[in-house]
C-alpha cells in the first residue's frame, strides 16, 4: 500500500488515532480529519515517526462544507484516495425516553451522515484506486437496550449503509465494509464510567469491573486491536471481502 492515501476521521484520539498510526506503516500518506487540531498534531507526529506524510484537516463533519474540505485539500496535497476509514462520531448514550431530537439528530449528523457524504464524496478517487472504505459501527447495533437505543440505532444503519455502498463498489471496484467494535478503553468510555460510577455511588474501579461482569467479557478492548483490523480490512489481503461487518467485542454479543 505504499504510495497510497488514506483518510481517518476521529483521528485525533482513541480508535481514530490508534488506526491513523497504524495506516502510517502501510501508506505513504494519512489525511488526519477531527475536530480538535492540537490533538491532530499529536497523531501527526507519531504517524510522521512511522513513516507516512501527515495532512491535518481540523473540521466538523457535521457541516457538509468541511466535507469539500477534506477531499479537495487530499487531492491538492496528494492527488488521489486510496482508502477512506470513517471513524468519527460519539452519539450520547442517554436513556430512549430522555433523549431529545435535538441528541439524537447530532449524533446521527456526524457519524452517520458525515461518513455518508465523505464516501461519497471521495468515492471517484476511491473508484479510480479501486481503493477501499471502513464505516464504524458499534456492536449495540446488533443488541439494542434502551439505554443505547440511539447509538444502536445509527450504528445500525450504518451497517445498512455500508452494505448498500458495498453493493455499488462492485461495480465500481471500491470494496466496503463495517466493523462494529465493542468496549474498547478510551477517553470516551472513561468518561462514560465516570458518569455510570456517580450516578451509582461506586468507584471507577468498582464500575470497571461491574461493567466486564455485566457484559461478560474478560476485558476492555485496546484502540491498537481495532487498528489492526482495519489494517487488514484495507489491505490487499481483504481484497475478496465486501460488504461484511464484522464485530470485534471480546464476546458481549453472543449472536450467529
Amino acid at each position: 500500500m505504499k504510495n497510497s492515501i488514506a483518510i481517518v476521521t476521529g483521528a485525533s484520539a482513541g480508535i481514530g488515532a490508534a488506526t491513523a498510526i497504524r495506516l502510517a506503516k502501510d501508506f505513504s500518506g494519512i489525511v488526519l480529519v477531527a475536530r480538535r487540531e492540537e490533538e491532530l498534531k499529536v497523531t501527526a507526529k507519531t504517524v510522521k515517526a512511522a513513516g507516512a506524510e501527515p495532512l491535518i484537516i481540523a473540521a466538523d463533519l457535521r457541516q457538509v462544507s468541511a466535507v469539500d474540505e477534506v477531499v479537495a485539500k487530499t487531492i491538492e496535497k496528494f492527488g488521489q484516495i486510496n482508502a477512506v476509514v470513517n471513524i468519527a462520531g460519539a452519539v450520547p448514550q442517554i436513556h430512549l425516553f430522555e433523549m431529545t431530537d435535538e441528541q439524537w439528530n447530532d449524533g446521527a449528523e456526524m457519524k452517520l451522515h458525515g461518513a455518508r457524504r465523505l464516501t461519497i464524496k471521495a468515492w471517484p478517487y476511491l473508484k479510480a484506486s479501486k481503493g477501499s472504505v471502513v464505516l464504524t459501527s458499534g456492536n449495540s447495533a446488533e443488541d439494542p437496550k434502551p439505554g443505547f437505543a440511539a447509538v444502536a440505532t445509527i450504528n445500525a444503519a450504518i451497517v445498512a449503509l455500508a452494505k448498500a455502498f458495498a453493493e455499488q463498489g462492485i461495480i465500481d471496484g471500491v470494496q466496503v465494509n463495517s466493523i462494529l467494535p465493542g468496549p474498547v478503553m478510551s477517553n470516551r468510555r472513561i468518561g462514560f464510567l465516570k458518569k455510570w460510577s456517580e450516578a451509582n455511588h461506586m468507584s471507577m474501579d468498582e464500575a470497571k469491573a461491574k461493567f466486564l461482569v455485566d457484559a461478560h467479557i474478560e476485558r476492555y478492548g485496546e484502540p491498537e486491536e481495532i487498528a489492526e483490523l482495519i489494517a487488514f480490512l484495507v489491505s490487499s489481503a481483504a481484497k475478496w471481502m465486501t460488504g461484511t461487518a464484522v464485530r470485534m467485542d471480546g464476546g458481549e454479543v453472543k449472536g450467529i
